[in-house]
């Protein structure tokens, strides 16, 4: 059972006003900014469905990819919400205002190409956090295509219970014994 303090940081959010960049607007008067809560589990770029329509009609002609920018650092995508959040805003603001651009992706981030990118991310997170824990990606690469995307889905839609399901099998053995053998095996690694 998901004691209720966990449930409440899981559901935490964010709120957030979003301005489309001048150098973007065609549109007089620009188009006002947009309020959202933001899920700190979440990635920027699943808000972009949510967020475009408001902007579409202010946008010029051309290819959409768009990003973030707060204070005129481009945000990394593959970084959640609430990570960016905690690490930039020293003394945090609320709203949190952020610049959102839909042209001219800086060449500083790594490209995005969809939720596919999105996933492809996490699931390589995944990998890494399981090499840190078990000294190998054995517990991820041994999840199935179907339970990677009920892991995935989980964090999208901020199902709790779904994520504590399709996690058991990444979870780290509680044994003693295990415990001090993983350590000391970490301790020889790292000589």
């Amino acid at each position: 059972m998901i004691c209720e303090e966990r449930k409440l940081v899981w559901k935490g959010a964010i709120p957030m006003q979003l301005q489309l960049h001048n150098s973007e607007v065609t549109t007089v008067p620009p188009p006002s900014n947009f309020l959202m809560l933001a899920p700190r589990n979440g990635y920027l770029p699943l808000l972009l469905p949510y967020i475009k329509p408001h902007f579409q009609s202010a946008l010029p002609i051309g290819q959409d990819t768009g990003w973030f920018e707060y204070e005129g650092l481009p945000l990394k995508w593959h970084v959640p919400t609430g990570v960016l959040y905690d690490l930039l805003c020293f003394e945090p603001a609320r709203p949190w205002n952020l610049m959102v651009h839909f042209r001219g992706f800086p060449s500083e981030l790594i490209p995005f190409e969809g939720e596919e990118t999105i996933i492809r991310s996490f699931i390589n997170s995944l990998k890494e956090a399981s090499y840190v824990i078990h000294g190998s990606t054995k517990h991820v690469m041994n999840l199935s295509q179907m339970e990677q995307a009920e892991l995935w889905r989980s964090v999208v839609e901020g199902d709790i219970e779904s994520y504590e399901r399709a996690c058991i099998k990444l979870a780290p053995s509680v044994s003693t014994n295990s415990a001090s053998v993983k350590g000391s095996s970490m301790k020889q690694r790292m000589r």
